[in-house]
């Protein structure tokens, strides 16, 4: 770059103090808001005068009294230090975590039933901010995290993966689910009670199709479902249509009470962790910890409500 044209260019800091004493009128205020000496702001005009080749100010009873090309600069440079303004105020807004997007993705047994209450109340305080929500397989949770198309993700059943971090948020048990009116006596369901009738199981390739299916083996009991499903809440219309029992994730037990299905303490326990699911080596932002934290609350207002869950307060895993 030649001498000439590197001496046309003309800093933004210039600019920001031409831009405050147009709006202050004075050196000092200008100084003040901007957080430097006044010496600074008059040399910064002076320079900028020599750089333009234009007499901005005119000095009359010591203010500074702008001339009509300083108006005329400045109505052009006003816009640019709206948009700079306004940036400034929305990055503030983001540190403190009340503007933003969030992308969060979960699988339906808590997509479909916590994770609702916590955006509801991560969105209230919340009016600059707006989320991306999916709710699709667990494989397809990983991937999107992984990949970095979404923040968060949230399943139920995963211990641990190769590729992205997982920290479990609460721990629980699944239960059993029998069409209300054909409830059986006490307060529990064994694999072998089940194995004796039509059950409804999960698809065996999940995750937890294939706990449930374990649990039927550690009781000596055959799996053999009569109908098989993906889901959980699935499993859960199918069983308030009265066709038969299952084993389901307690979180869309709770949410499905209404339909008609009430729940049973399942035995062997199948415990299963309700987990969040991050990028490896990507810092979390204020948004994300605000959701975390909502998501923290509202499983531990379920384990209240009565479903059976043991909020884990820190137990990140890295794996």
């Amino acid at each position: 770059m030649s001498g000439s044209s590197a001496k046309s260019d003309i800093s933004i800091r210039l600019l920001e103090i031409f831009d405050a004493i147009m709006r202050c009128g004075t050196t000092v205020e200008a100084a003040e808001q901007l957080g430097i000496s006044q010496p600074a702001v008059s040399n910064g005009i002076r320079q900028l005068e020599a750089q333009t080749g234009v007499t901005l100010f005119e000095r009359l009873h010591r203010r500074l009294q702008p001339t009509e090309e300083a108006v005329a600069l400045h109505e052009d440079i006003k816009p640019v230090f709206g948009l700079l303004r306004g940036f400034a105020s929305r990055a503030q807004d983001m540190r403190q975590g009340i503007s933003g997007r969030l992308r969060v993705i979960a699988t339906p047994p808590l997509g479909h039933t916590v994770a609702p209450i916590a955006m509801r109340r991560f969105l209230k305080d919340r009016k600059g901010v707006s989320v991306a929500y999916d709710v699709r397989r667990l494989e397809h949770v990983v991937e999107a995290v992984q990949s970095g198309n979404a923040d968060l993700g949230l399943a139920l059943g995963l211990d641990r993966h190769m590729a992205v971090n997982v920290e479990v948020l609460a721990r629980t048990h699944m239960v059993a689910v029998l069409p209300k009116g054909q409830e059986t006596d006490g307060n529990t369901v064994s694999a072998a009670t089940l194995a004796d009738s039509d059950f409804i199981g999960l698809e065996i390739e999940s995750r937890l199709g294939q706990m449930v299916r374990s649990a039927f083996e550690r009781d000596g009991a055959a799996y053999n479902p009569r109908v098989e499903v993906r889901y959980c809440a699935t499993a859960a219309v199918l069983v308030a249509a009265g066709i038969a029992n299952a084993v389901i994730d307690p979180y869309t037990a709770a949410f499905n009470r209404s339909i008609g299905i009430v729940e049973r303490s399942f035995l062997p326990p199948i415990e299963v962790a309700a987990v969040l699911i991050t990028r490896k080596g990507i810092p979390r932002s204020r948004l994300q910890h605000a959701f975390i934290s909502e998501m923290r609350k509202a499983l531990s207002d379920f384990e209240t409500a009565g479903v059976r869950t043991s909020p884990v307060r820190s137990s990140r895993n890295d794996g």
